[in-house]
């Protein structure tokens, strides 16, 4: 398989699934590889970076066992416990990162969903947010109803993340207090209520090639907008503390090939940034055209301005929609046009 020939196909109107030998995107070499992925981001999503910060609203005690996740309550890590933040502190924290010239901000919230209680501080937040803010809202609440997403919706919300996590054969490895098909309806919720959901998952956690080409794939069968890819930086305390770091060719070759199966979605790269030379950076040549940025979570070091600079280094635009009066989609804005 040539890479570059490849890309070209699919730009024609080629798309790949299943049927597909997926496999020589693994064994092909990776310079084409790269190359052809670029000319992929550059053809669907253009020079836009579209870049997102969030909030752990609320942390720790966590009910679910994900493997990965130091907020789990199945674990025994130094992971920061406390209830839902003060809400002039979130509003406070979303100003900062409109200031800085973010595209979207989050609000993350531990555990399975929710309390009753919660959601309704967090839809306070959210309507203060949406009154008084230009910048772009999204949430990470785990599992919600119809009526919920839809009053997310109504306070100004525009985007949903919701991760995958990895691919249907893995997930029983990774977890089991809820399921891939508890994701799937999720997901298929907040895409009924008409929200931009971002949805991606992790990869490094013991997964082969097949597993990473599988979850590639389902996003793409989901129509997902926006694929954030987190490579895992073991945190001691969890089920996957011990589990070796991926190299900066596979996390690459990772990116490049997400970007062959969804060529139109923003590949956003996340969590897991420090495992590579200048956090990320090749792989804003081997097709990402999203990351999350600030300092939070694995993806800390990276700041926004210093995302700001590297990415201006590569010709690309930061500049947020918001700002510019476009419409709100966690999507490229490119295949919006």
């Amino acid at each position: 398989m040539d890479p570059l020939i490849l890309a070209d196909e699919i730009i024609g109107g080629r798309r790949l699934s299943r049927e597909d030998d997926l496999r020589q995107l693994v064994t092909c070499d990776l310079s084409p590889l790269k190359e052809g992925a670029d000319k992929l981001r550059k053809t669907f999503c253009g020079d836009k970076v579209d870049l997102c910060t969030i909030i752990s609203g609320r942390s720790g005690k966590c009910s679910e066992n994900c493997k990965f996740c130091a907020q789990s309550a199945f674990h025994h890590t130094s992971c920061e416990v406390y209830d839902f933040m003060d809400e002039d502190e979130i509003i406070a924290q979303a100003k900062a990162n409109q200031d800085e010239g973010v595209d979207r901000f989050a609000i993350v919230d531990s555990g399975k969903g929710p309390t009753p209680e919660d959601f309704e501080k967090i839809i306070h937040v959210f309507e203060r947010m949406h009154r008084e803010l230009k910048i772009d809202l999204c949430c990470s609440l785990g599992f919600m109803t119809e009526e919920q997403f839809h009053r997310l919706h109504e306070a100004g919300v525009t985007s949903v993340h919701n991760n995958i996590e990895t691919s249907r054969r893995f997930f029983p490895y990774i977890c089991t207090t809820h399921t891939f098909d508890d994701k799937i309806a999720n997901i298929k919720r907040a895409q009924k209520e008409g929200f931009c959901v971002c949805s991606g998952g992790i990869i490094g956690m013991g997964e082969n090639w097949d597993g990473r080409i599988d979850m590639a794939v389902t996003l793409n069968e989901l129509g997902i907008g926006s694929i954030p890819i987190n490579s895992l930086m073991p945190i001691p305390g969890t089920a996957l503390a011990d589990v070796p770091r991926l190299t900066e060719d596979e996390i690459v070759r990772t990116i490049a090939l997400f970007r062959y199966i969804n060529p139109e979605a923003n590949i956003r790269l996340a969590g897991g940034r420090a495992l590579m030379a200048d956090n990320g950076f090749l792989t804003f040549m081997a097709g990402a055209s999203a990351s999350i940025t600030g300092n939070m979570l694995t993806t800390s070091g990276s700041t926004i301005r210093k995302d700001k600079a590297m990415l201006e280094s590569l010709g690309r635009d930061t500049t947020p929609a918001w700002s510019l009066g476009e419409g709100s989609d966690c999507g490229p804005a490119a295949a919006r046009a």
